[in-house]
């Protein structure tokens, strides 16, 4: 699919750079940027909503849980 966008001169000066050195076209250079993009903020939502989750309730483990496993790892086994 063909798209236009407005990049900053200066990013478009590095990717035709990247796509000399890297023999490839500038169009093959831009479509691996977005897509390392999307993958990389794919997960965000996700991301988001257990961070909301958690902010709600602690995570923390229970203060007699705790002794407890202590408690069992200081014994011989």
């Amino acid at each position: 699919m063909k798209v236009a966008v407005s990049i900053p001169d200066q990013v478009f000066e590095e990717a035709e750079e990247v796509a000399k050195r890297r023999r490839v076209s500038r169009s093959r250079v831009y479509a691996e940027a977005l897509e390392e993009f999307v993958k990389k903020h794919r997960g965000k939502s996700v991301r988001e909503a257990l961070d909301v989750v958690y902010a709600r309730k602690s995570s923390g483990t229970d203060p007699v849980l705790t002794e407890l496993q202590a408690r069992a790892l200081r014994e011989k086994w």
